[in-house]
């Protein structure tokens, strides 16, 4: 049996056009896939279709997040990445799926949020590397660049409250623990009740 730390070497989609398609996950330092459980969670709270929505994923890693996104009919998907054997991975992954909504670009994630225009997406996924210490400068870059009712999903080694996120304008809408994983679904302006 595996040990719990052990990186799964693939994800599957869980959901839309491409349902149950496996992704690899290459074994790099700080990749660390968001676990099904959670990818299912999350767009249970997004609702399962995302036809038209605008999305990045800032730091997309296996870019489960960001083909998860298309799978269920996103416009726009941007998967943001460094590594260069990343990149081609992602790249490898959007020629073999035909998926023509996806880009991928190589780039630092911060950075391209920063660069977006005022309200020109409607979902920003951050899960950058636990020990990166990006999730501020993420979160002050991806604020601005969200709609009115656009949402960013937020995962983190701890909780993320109202008084933390305050800064940034931003308000938390549902919050999961699993494991040693935080997930948050984040919007403008104030709380919403619920979990």
């Amino acid at each position: 049996m595996p040990s719990p730390k052990a990186l799964p070497n693939e994800v599957r989609i869980i959901g839309g056009q491409w349902k149950r398609t496996k992704l690899p996950v290459a074994d790099k330092p700080g990749l660390r896939p968001t676990p099904d459980r959670v990818r299912e969670t999350l767009f249970n709270w997004l609702g399962q279709d995302l036809t038209g929505w605008r999305c990045i994923d800032a730091f997309a890693g296996s870019g489960a997040l960001g083909f998860e996104a298309a799978s269920r009919g996103a416009a726009q998907v941007l998967l943001v990445e460094q590594d260069p054997g990343l990149v081609a991975q992602l790249r490898a992954l959007q020629v073999r799926l035909s998926a023509h909504t996806v880009s991928v670009q190589r780039a630092n994630g911060v950075s391209v949020l920063r660069q977006l225009a005022a309200a020109s997406v409607d979902l920003v996924f951050l899960d950058p590397p636990f020990d990166a210490k990006l999730y501020e400068a993420a979160l002050k870059a991806a604020a601005p660049a969200i709609s009115a009712d656009g949402r960013i999903y937020l995962e983190a080694q701890d909780a993320w409250d109202d008084a933390r996120l305050a800064p940034f304008g931003l308000s938390l809408q549902k919050h999961l623990k699993a494991g040693a994983v935080h997930a948050h679904l984040l919007g403008r302006g104030q709380a919403h009740a619920g979990p």
